[in-house]
């Protein structure tokens, strides 16, 4: 359980003065601040995710990522697992920016912002 605290407390300072906007995709689940899942559906999200085309739209709001082809340009890393059990955070990508926001704000309000 002290594990568990410790790990949360962990994520919750790594993304205390992060802005998510800038996203790079670890190799290995260890080099990730974030493990995500992908949903196959927007409800069962805790964010509804946008991909930018360039880095400066993605600091408007958490929900837009900007993937960065290195981790030193990257805000967040993030490690996509195979099962939703095993993810931190569970993203749809979603079709327009407009549709991107925070489904599950009690979970991670704030820790993004």
């Amino acid at each position: 359980m002290k594990k568990i605290i410790f790990a949360f407390l962990l994520v919750f300072i790594a993304f205390a003065n992060a802005n998510a906007g800038n996203v790079f995709v670890a190799k290995y689940d260890y080099q990730a601040d974030v493990k995500v899942f992908i949903v196959k559906y927007d409800y069962q999200a805790d964010l509804l995710v946008y991909r930018v085309k360039y880095d400066y739209q993605a600091s408007k709001k958490d929900a837009l990522w900007y993937f960065t082809n290195y981790d030193y340009q990257s805000k967040v890393k993030i490690y996509y697992t195979d099962y939703d059990y095993q993810a931190d955070l569970k993203i749809y990508f979603v079709d327009n920016d407009y549709q991107a926001k925070w489904v599950n704000k009690g979970k991670w309000c704030g820790m993004f912002l």
